[in-house]
């Protein structure tokens, strides 16, 4: 296999970066770990608190006003969750591709409602839509990358909430603006985890908050997911191999961490302190790219053997001293899973192999036991709307929950279940991954984007989510 020409050169560019990561081995212990602080490569910078959007809950909107960045796979399907609910009206959809525009169309007139304003023509055409003064809500699903927050960011200054596909940020200096954005604003910046609306994680998290597990410890989190990402979707858009390319580390973080987090109380009572990550050598990416370009020219501009490692172990310490061990892969042939392992002083739960297994002590409750405690725990919302949720699908019922919460929350004014600061630093994970691996596993900072309002910020509340009134259109 070829040498990894880029991420050689990136190594060295970071000068005595890697050389201070190889001194860290000794100086880091497992306890105390403010005793090495300065061990750790800094990212935070002095920045003054602003309007705490923990908590904040924006005037009521009879009706949401929809407008669409992107209409792709994941942004179709939004839009379609969204054509379920009464309260909302779907006013306009932006892409620059014609086909995607026809079959979001087609979709609204199939489900009996007005066709949408169509913004298109040109890469920023969104920015036109983010301006559309009939638009309360945006919601962006468009490839990773730096259009996330760019969109964000505008849609927020034109007075628009925003509901962000996942991550919400590629940098660290994005994220503090999407941050600033939104407390000078006020303006809701939504990322649309769905799987913190998956229901042995909606239990889960009731459960913790209600103190089954005990003091949680530890988690397991990750994103274990073979995609053939070299083969070429409708559009030829090859972004997700681009990516692949271009950085190392965890990429996609927040599907197993997000609800992990939530379970932590992180950024309501404790928050990420620092990380470190690794990964393994690309063992298979490279050579199926190098493979393809033989027969078919439109791989050779990929064809350069400079592809992240297949997978990616980050750990992450926690303030008050717990700990994450969080995974990524995507390419090499594993079973899926998002691990979602809860480990506290009095219990543990396993979701996979699902259905899911919880455990009292050092054994797993047998399966009528199960049973009682997920209808003793499982929240309203699953109880209210959870076999409809199953019914629209979704990824099992969980896009559906996480669409029904969300515009729940904006017609009764309530505080959205995941704010700003869950969204960017769930998101951080990805570029501190990345400086991480480049400086040989060095431990990363983890800012505080709630600028110290974490130690008093309160949990959103999970066991009433669901009681409110938005109900669903007959079609």
């Amino acid at each position: 296999m070829k040498t990894n020409r880029r991420y050689f050169f990136k190594q060295v560019a970071l000068g005595g970066l890697g050389a201070a990561g190889l001194s860290l081995g000794t100086s880091f212990h497992a306890e105390g770990a403010s005793k090495s602080k300065n061990n750790l490569l800094s990212v935070n910078s002095k920045r003054s608190a602003g309007f705490n959007m923990c908590g904040f809950a924006a005037p009521k909107l009879d009706t949401v006003r929809v407008g669409f960045v992107g209409v792709g796979n994941r942004g179709f399907a939004n839009m379609k969750q969204m054509t379920y609910l009464e309260g909302v009206q779907i006013k306009a959809i932006c892409d620059i591709t014609a086909f995607r525009i026809d079959e979001a169309q087609k979709c609204l007139a199939d489900q009996k409602l007005p066709a949408a304003k169509v913004y298109t023509g040109k890469d920023d055409a969104w920015k036109a839509l983010c301006e559309d003064p009939e638009i309360d809500l945006i919601s962006i699903a468009v490839p990773r990358g730096p259009l996330h927050a760019a969109i964000s960011i505008y849609a927020m200054k034109c007075g628009k909430h925003v509901a962000v596909e996942v991550p919400v940020i590629a940098t660290l200096d994005e994220a503090w603006e999407v941050v600033e954005t939104a407390e000078k604003t006020r303006r809701h910046c939504f990322m649309m985890e769905n799987c913190c609306y998956d229901f042995f994680e909606l239990l889960t998290l009731n459960m913790a908050r209600q103190g089954f597990f005990g003091d949680i410890i530890h988690a397991d989190a990750g994103y274990i997911h073979y995609q053939e990402i070299y083969n070429k979707p409708r559009d030829n858009n090859m972004w997700r191999l681009h990516e692949s390319q271009i950085h190392t580390g965890n990429i996609y973080p927040t599907h197993g961490l997000g609800p992990v987090a939530q379970i932590m109380d992180i950024n309501h009572g404790d928050r990420f302190s620092f990380l470190v990550s690794m990964s393994s050598n690309d063992f298979m990416l490279g050579d199926k790219v190098a493979e393809l370009a033989q027969t078919d020219s439109f791989y050779k501009p990929y064809d350069t053997h400079t592809y992240r490692g297949n997978i990616n172990t980050s750990i992450i310490r926690t303030v008050k001293g717990k700990t994450i061990m969080l995974q990524h892969d995507t390419t090499s042939p594993r079973i899926y899973t998002r691990l979602h392992i809860i480990s506290g002083t009095l219990g543990c739960a396993q979701k996979y192999p699902e259905p899911g297994r919880i455990a009292i002590g050092h054994e797993w409750v047998n399966d009528d036991k199960l049973t009682e405690l997920t209808e003793q725990y499982m929240p309203v919302i699953v109880k209210r709307i959870g076999e409809m949720a199953k019914q629209i699908g979704g990824h099992g019922g969980m896009d559906f929950l996480m669409t029904w919460r969300l515009i729940d929350c904006l017609r009764n004014g309530l505080p959205l279940d995941i704010d700003v600061y869950d969204s960017v630093s769930w998101s951080s994970i990805t570029p501190l991954s990345e400086k991480s691996v480049l400086g040989g596993s060095i431990p990363m900072e983890i800012p505080d984007f709630t600028r110290g309002a974490w130690k008093t910020n309160p949990v959103h509340n999970i066991s009433r989510m669901g009681e409110n009134a938005t109900t669903i259109r007959k079609i």
